[in-house]
């Protein structure tokens, strides 16, 4: 088929106007309309095999808005290669007949150290957004971080998923707002709250701003403050919307701290001298991330940045790592490198973009399998087996 009837089902399956089985409908069409192209969630055999389906079912608005870092894209590709180039030490002779993948955070067990990290808008990639999110992570019993920018609201989400998730945080720009939102959240149930702290100063997005100048819809026709403003935001309904004030330091985590009881966890912190400040100002928990490089064009992979980091809280608080994580090996060399869980999000949006919850647990199958094997193959049948000793960096 060429290429305008799968930007014709491309236009449908973005569009509010329909109902979402209408639009749906359309994405499973823009996917098919190219024979090369995963046709099925359950033919794929790696993670990347959703990534070229996703591509032909979004917009180039849409996809652009999810495929870009920032400045080049240098950090986002550095995510993906630093993996590269760390090495495996496999051990033999150990009875690996059966791996246990589950590992205990905050005093809850989890089956499988991957979690799902918080991705803004998802009914920019489906018509079902979070809530088929939601509906995976429950199904393949994975521990969900819901974004603020979130197209469904935290208690629908946390209604679907059948608990309610760990709740990522942009906070308001002013304070009686950030009071409204932390309680809001709190008595949704979250119990755990994770502010994101490193888009405090802006970004510089080129690469997204090139796709959306290539998208030749009317946009206004869903996007109707102008395009590329944003459609749906309930957490921040009733609240000014903006957000990530960059005037916030040290005094303003220990307020949003004495703000609430559930655990509050950092987001983006990636070097030694942060980590031993959050540990010095009560924070429960960090997450080594560059914001899938769409931060700051530091060149820095996020595996390369987790060794100080894990080194830094000395083992009082947990440390997780996001950014770059495509295979079973990735994960497996994260836990080496004394990550207690592993995020991914570019991955399961692909498969949410091409088909939906189908395609997010795929997603999830494919990691699973893979780092079970990875395990087995290197001898380490428990999670707490795999230490820095598996691994040698280049």
């Amino acid at each position: 088929m060429d290429s305008s009837r799968r930007e014709f089902f491309q236009f449908l399956a973005a569009s509010t106007v329909l109902t979402p089985s209408v639009r749906a409908w359309a994405q499973q069409l823009a996917v098919s309309h190219e024979p090369a192209v995963l046709m099925r969630a359950a033919d794929a055999l790696q993670v990347m095999d959703f990534e070229a389906a996703a591509r032909r079912a979004l917009a180039p608005a849409h996809w652009g808005y999810m495929a870009s870092g920032v400045d080049d894209d240098l950090t986002l590709k550095a995510n993906v290669e630093a993996f590269r180039h760390i090495q495996m030490k496999p051990r033999r002779l150990v009875d690996v007949s059966k791996a246990d993948l589950s590992t205990e955070v905050f005093g809850v067990r989890w089956e499988t150290p991957l979690f799902i990290c918080p991705v803004g808008g998802q009914r920019a990639f489906h018509a079902d957004g979070e809530l088929a999110t939601a509906r995976a992570a429950k199904a393949k019993r994975h521990t969900l971080i819901l974004s603020n920018v979130t197209t469904y609201s935290v208690e629908e989400v946390a209604k679907t998923l059948g608990t309610p998730p760990w709740q990522q945080l942009y906070m308001p720009l002013k304070w009686d707002e950030t009071e409204k939102m932390v309680k809001r959240i709190e008595d949704a149930g979250c119990p755990v709250l994770v502010w994101t702290v490193d888009l405090l100063a802006g970004r510089n997005t080129p690469t997204m701003t090139r796709f959306a100048r290539e998208d030749t819809r009317n946009c206004v026709a869903c996007h109707v403050n102008g395009p590329g403003r944003p459609m749906h935001r309930p957490m921040y309904d009733g609240l000014e919307g903006r957000f990530n004030p960059p005037d916030a330091t040290w005094a303003t985590f220990e307020r949003l701290k004495a703000l609430t009881r559930m655990k509050v966890v950092l987001k983006g912190i990636d070097s030694a001298e942060d980590a031993q400040l959050a540990v010095r100002h009560g924070v429960d928990g960090l997450v080594v991330s560059n914001h899938g490089g769409r931060a700051t064009e530091t060149l820095r992979g996020t595996i390369d940045c987790l060794p100080e980091v894990v080194q830094a809280v000395g083992g009082r608080i947990p440390v997780f790592l996001d950014g770059g994580v495509r295979h079973g090996t990735d994960i497996y060399k994260a836990l080496a490198s004394g990550a207690r869980g592993v995020g991914i999000g570019r991955p399961y949006i692909w498969g949410l973009s091409a088909f939906g919850q189908e395609g997010i647990e795929r997603v999830l199958e494919i990691l699973r399998a893979e780092l079970t094997m990875t395990m087995r193959q290197m001898g380490t049948p428990t999670v707490k087996d795999i230490t820095a000793a598996r691994v040698v960096r280049a």
